[in-house]
This record gives C-alpha cells, structure tokens and sequence, in this order.
C-alpha cells in the first residue's frame, strides 16, 4: 500500500471513525446478528442474511480504514516548501482556454472535496501540477481532450 499524507485534524478524524465503528457499530451488528439468529430457521431467514451482509460490509470498511491508518503520514503544514506544487500547497491557476482563474489545495484522496476546493493528489488535475513552479504550464489530460493551466501562485 502507499503512504497516505494527511493532516493531523484528518488523522484524528480517521481514528475517531474506526473508533465509532469498532465500539458502537460492530456491536450494533452483532446484536442485530443474534435477534435475527433466535426468529428460527437460518436457511430462511432474510433478517439473518441481512444481518451477517451488513456486518461484513462493516468489517470490509474497518479493515480498509485501518490499512488508510496504518499508511498515514501526518504533514506540518509549517514545513512545507511553497516554491513548487506539493501535496497540502494551495495553488491558483488559470485556465488558459477560459481564462478563469481556480485555487486548489492539493490533497490526499481521503480529503478531497472539490467544494472546499480540495482536489486530490491523484486526479488528473493534482497530478498535472505537481513539480511544477509559479509561471509553469501544466498539460492535463482529461476525458474532454487536454486542457492547459498556468500556475499563478502557490502558498500555504
């Protein structure tokens, strides 16, 4: 798996998520697993298959959840270099084509949200301009064709 960059405030989120899930909703499961279990025959029983379902989706995301954790590198946002596009910068750019201008934070996959106007490291857009300096042109493919953003600024 790779290194998952995050926030310290994202990391705590993600902590209290499994936490919520393995203290109140894992259990939650396994009750409604037992009264399912005591209204008789499993072969026929659709609240059981319900159940045991629920449960290992449930299972399936701390699992997941615990692997984000386990890759997590938690970023000061005090120690990052502005001169170039890095995870956790903020950049604005232009779109040549439209002329309209857009900032963005670069960030990981799990804080992504385009409207906070967070865009992940691995989109074609946070890929496209990462490495790239005040000035620079950066080429990005996208299902439309190529669009082309310059960098205007980039800061913290």
């Amino acid at each position: 798996m790779s290194v998952q960059y995050v926030t310290k405030e994202t990391l705590e989120r993600l902590q209290a998520e499994l936490q919520h899930m393995r203290g109140v909703e894992r259990p939650a499961a396994s009750r409604a697993i037992a009264e399912a279990r005591e209204k008789g025959d499993l072969k026929e029983n659709a609240e059981y298959d319900a159940a045991k379902e629920a449960q290992g989706m449930l299972e399936a995301k701390i699992s997941q959840l615990e692997g984000v954790l386990a890759t997590a590198r938690v970023l000061d946002e005090s120690t990052i270099d502005t001169s170039r596009v890095a995870i956790l910068t903020k950049v604005t750019i232009t779109n040549l084509a439209t002329k309209k201008k857009l900032t963005y934070q670069i960030v990981s996959e799990q804080e992504a949200d385009l409207k906070a106007g967070k865009i992940s490291v691995t989109s074609p857009i946070g890929k496209g301009l990462l490495g790239k300096e005040v000035g620079e042109v950066a080429e990005v493919k996208v299902p439309a064709g190529i669009v082309k953003f310059k960098v205007e600024e980039i800061f913290v």
